[in-house]
């Protein structure tokens, strides 16, 4: 018998104590993993097939490779946050003048992603995985990231359903609807996204300390299908991902070397593997060409991840008065440091070769008023007409139901062509400059903004603490996301006391005031959902992680990262108990 932490656990035959078994039960399964390796999340059959040894080595392996770079990046994020704290204000970089200026360009597009013209993302739950790959869409982004609440059981069905969606064996039965799903002939490109760098997988241990949470799910994913993309994914390079959340081109060269060190560890080609980059931090803006410059062998483009874009903008100048933002709904594409960012985008990936991804249409079909449907579909459709003629090649939506309109548009406007790499290099973008970038925005603060910011919080953080990541409410899709909005402009107001507009006219937003909203808006909540739903759900534990984010005297960084330890569960080693 081995004593490890507050648990005594016999090591069965031929198994690592790293991965151990129940107490007193030898016989019992467990994961098999390497040494230094332990994993604290529940056993399961199917999991098993997922955390084989030789895949957790590999993730081991990279984990020892990367750490340290992956912890100086993290540092060095929070000395800018210190400086713009002090006043500072991001922007373009003169020592990386000579890459924004060079004439280079990434590795051409692989065919099999050329036409990228409607993507859907959804979180790795499995009928949503075919929903998706089946929805008519182009690219399908399975979303480990902000749709997704990261438990042991979200993150490990999440892999178990990959490998079947990437076999060409995934089904699923609706056991209500006696139905089941399976794929289609024609199916989307299947993207993944993992976790972003800050994140870590605290069920996975290696040499003592958390894994980080993206190269678990770069890791594994990899892992176990990259011999299977060449015949699933069609002609071209694969397998293809999405990097989120990065605000420095130092963190795109270290996932450029992870791409390498996993090519070099399945013997194929250097280049193989493609991704996009999300720029949705206001720092990575400037960052756009030594981001891409740094992933240039592995790169198929960017996007605009605006609603973290926004976030951002909030956190990038929490410490700076003149930079409040007016209610979330009026920040769209048509405020100048919006646009000036989407048609900087573009200019910079037509000028290096690659896809210019535009912004995630939020909208959800309302199933019960023709009328109000047709006015969202409308409101889409006129967004997906801005993104087409400005010059991105493609666009994302978060329902299928949204699909046929975003189609509809871009085919319309760009005819048989796959993309706009070629055809709309946006030369007038090239003027575009800091102080576009970073103009202050326009629009009136109002207690309808503090009460909605305050609702769709709490109901978002409630969702997520009990596994659902993407949540419909109100007739719109929320993720972790649109969740952050919520949460730092709430305590950007509160912080500086913000007068309000409209019918809060000269009304001041306090610590007093906010109290009184959230008990409202806790009513409110309950009477929506049902006393039976709010009484089971994590509403009440929720509000209270909510409103201590409001108030806190220190902005944190990310909502999830606070909230993340009331979703670890930890089991004995060979525990299949949920």
């Amino acid at each position: 018998m081995v004593a490890v932490g507050q648990y005594d656990y016999y090591a069965p035959p031929g198994k690592n104590i790293g991965s151990g078994a129940g107490a007193g039960a030898s016989a019992i399964a467990a994961y098999d993993a390497p040494e230094g390796v332990e994993i604290r999340g529940r056993y399961d059959g199917e999991f098993d097939k997922i955390l084989t040894r030789d895949a957790l080595q590999f993730v081991a392996d990279l984990q020892r490779e990367f750490r340290n770079r992956i912890k100086f990046a993290m540092e060095c994020r929070k000395e800018a946050k210190r400086r713009y704290n002090e006043g500072a204000l991001p922007g373009f970089d003169p020592a990386t003048r000579y890459i924004r200026e060079g004439d280079w360009t990434c590795a051409p597009v692989p065919p099999a992603v050329s036409d990228r013209t409607v993507e859907i993302t959804g979180p790795v739950e499995r009928k949503m995985i075919i929903n998706a790959l089946n929805s008519g869409a182009k690219v399908f982004m399975a979303d480990f990231e902000d749709a997704l609440s990261p438990s042991w059981e979200n993150l490990m069905r999440g892999h178990v359903n990959l490998r079947d969606a990437v076999d060409g064996t995934i089904t699923y039965h609706d056991k209500a609807r006696n139905r089941v799903y399976k794929l289609n002939d024609q199916i989307a490109k299947l993207f993944v996204r993992p976790r972003g760098w800050h994140l870590p997988e605290s069920h996975i241990l290696i040499d003592g300390e958390p894994a980080t949470g993206c190269l678990v799910d770069f890791g594994l994913y990899f892992y176990h299908n990259y011999a299977a993309f060449r015949r699933t994914q069609g002609a071209g390079y694969g397998p293809f991902f999405y990097l989120p959340k990065m605000e420095h081109s130092r963190e795109a060269k270290i996932w450029n070397c992870v791409f390498e060190r996993a090519e070099k560890m399945a013997g194929i080609e250097r280049g193989s593997i493609r991704a996009t980059v999300l720029i949705e931090t206001l720092p990575a803006v400037f960052q756009m060409n030594e981001i891409l410059y740094e992933l240039r062998d592995h790169s198929v483009g960017l996007n605009c991840g605006r609603w973290d874009y926004i976030f951002s903008y909030v956190k990038t100048f929490q410490a700076h008065l003149d930079r409040l933002l007016p209610d979330r709904v009026q920040v769209g594409m048509t405020q100048h440091f919006m646009k000036s960012y989407s048609d900087l985008l573009i200019w910079t990936c037509h000028r290096r070769g690659v896809h210019a991804m535009g912004g995630m249409a939020a909208q959800i079909p309302i199933r019960d008023d023709k009328e109000a449907n047709e006015a969202a579909l409308e409101l889409v459709r006129k967004d997906k007409l801005r993104e087409v003629k400005a010059g991105h090649d493609g666009t994302w939506a978060a329902h299928p139901g949204l699909i046929p309109a975003c189609m509809e548009v871009f085919t319309n406007n760009m005819g048989n062509a796959p993309n706009q790499i070629q055809a709309k290099k946006r030369e007038d973008a090239a003027n575009i400059t800091e102080e576009d970038l970073l103009q202050r925005p326009r629009g009136v603060r109002t207690m309808e903004g503090l009460r909605l910011n305050t609702r769709v919080g709490i109901q978002y953080l409630a969702a997520w603490l009990t596994g659902t990541g993407s949540v419909p409410l109100y007739n719109l899709m929320e993720d972790a996301a649109t969740a952050e909005i919520s949460r730092v402009q709430n305590w950007q107001w509160i912080k500086y006391g913000v007068e309000l507009d409209g019918d809060g006219l000269g009304v001041k937003v306090t610590n007093d005031l906010f109290g009184r909203v959230v008990e409202e808006e806790m009513a409110r909540i309950e009477r929506e959902v049902g006393k039976e739903k709010f009484k089971k759900g994590m509403y009440k534990e929720a509000c209270k992680i909510f409103t201590r984010q409001c108030t806190a005297k220190t902005l944190d960084d990310f909502l999830t990262l606070d909230a993340y330890n009331n979703i670890v569960r930890y089991h004995p080693k060979g525990s299949s108990k949920l």
